[in-house]
């Protein structure tokens, strides 16, 4: 016999307590397992791959690390010196980049750029505050990553916890499986693979889709001399998650840039409109729907509101679970107002019973 559901609902309600409240005191503490645990997530499926291949689950495990620490040693070697070099060149630069621009706005339109105009002013204080504010984000950004993310949690703690959670990934999903509660088994089982789907969906296939993007986006910038093309290519990158925000902000950076670093030399300006066109096309018509699919059920509004709640309230860590939480709640809500339009509260009447109306009418 099944529990009542105000019993249930005390039990869930107090298991949904008990993870916010570990969430809150043990951030910092359990925050290394949560970022091996989201890589162990991300790799899992080229783990089962290569066991259709042939391989044991050990050996598998170990050539996907193998091949981890390497592009994640190439990543921290070559990459982030030069990503973190161009973020501050380019805010040094902003102070001279918005003098470009009013200068060029007081050329071409000297009418509506006057020496006393809110534009004019707004334009000579822009610089000074961009590289004010950036260099203060640069600095909280550098400063909070090594407060919280210790070096030696990253070196040593979280290939540790990837390694023994992938290795193990199928049996503690076979475990958790083990100790559901017989009577809710099948809706927890369908309500997992629903999850599971919406993550593997975003994270594994958006997250690679923002990866192969950026990684186009900065070469491809690069290889046509645009200044700072690697930062530019990050950012855009990092923001198509969100659809069409990431080749907006990224395409109007890159041509903001590109205006005063090209001018006269169209095809080079042509060039960099035409890299941000073939990505969009390539993310439409390949990457996404090979990658995404066609529906992630992750709305980006959602998602954004998520990451900014749980962020606000617990800090990094809070982003971290940002992501499989929102999820998790849009799939319940979701299965929730299905069985409420199947319940007599939405439906009213059970079929076949009339309305004392519809009984008059048909006499």
């Amino acid at each position: 016999m099944a529990l009542p559901v105000g019993t249930q609902f005390k039990y869930w309600a107090l298991a949904a307590v008990v993870f916010f409240v570990v969430l809150w005191f043990l951030g910092d503490v359990i925050m290394p397992f949560l970022i091996g645990g989201a890589i162990a997530y991300f790799l899992d499926p080229i783990a089962d791959k290569l066991e259709t291949w042939g391989f044991k689950r050990i050996w598998a495990t170990a050539t996907i690390s193998v091949l981890a620490i390497i592009v994640f040693v190439l990543l921290i070697l070559l990459v982030v010196p030069s990503l973190i070099n161009q973020a501050g060149q380019l805010v040094n630069v902003a102070p001279q980049i918005a003098q470009n621009i009013r200068d060029f706005l007081i050329e071409r339109f000297p009418d509506v750029v006057d020496q006393d105009s809110v534009l004019r002013q707004s334009l000579d204080s822009l610089g000074s505050t961009l590289q004010e504010r950036g260099g203060q984000l640069i600095d909280a950004l550098l400063n909070s990553a090594m407060g919280i993310v210790n070096v030696a949690l990253l070196v040593v703690i979280v290939p540790v916890v990837t390694f023994y959670l992938l290795w193990d990934w199928d049996r503690m999903v076979a475990a958790i499986d083990d100790l559901l509660p017989r009577d809710h088994a099948p809706v927890i089982r369908h309500l997992a693979s629903q999850i599971d789907r919406t993550l593997a969906g975003f994270i594994r296939g958006q997250g690679t889709v923002c990866l192969i993007l950026g990684t186009f986006y900065a070469v491809a910038l690069m290889l046509i001399g645009l200044q700072f093309g690697l930062i530019v290519g990050a950012v855009a990158g990092l923001l198509t998650f969100i659809p069409y925000v990431g080749a907006l902000v990224g395409g109007a950076l890159a041509i903001g840039l590109g205006l005063f670093q090209f001018w006269g030399e169209w095809w080079l300006l042509g060039g960099v409109v035409a890299i941000f066109l073939v990505g969009q096309f390539v993310e439409g018509n390949v990457l996404t729907p090979n990658l995404v699919g066609t529906s992630v059920g992750l709305h980006p509004v959602w998602l954004i509101f998520a990451l900014s709640a749980f962020g606000t309230v617990f800090g990094f860590v809070g982003m971290l679970v940002a992501v499989p939480v929102a999820a998790a709640l849009g799939v319940v809500t979701r299965y929730l107002i299905q069985r409420y339009k199947e319940g007599r509260l939405y439906k009213g009447l059970s079929e076949g019973a009339l309305l004392p109306q519809d009984q008059n009418d048909e006499t």
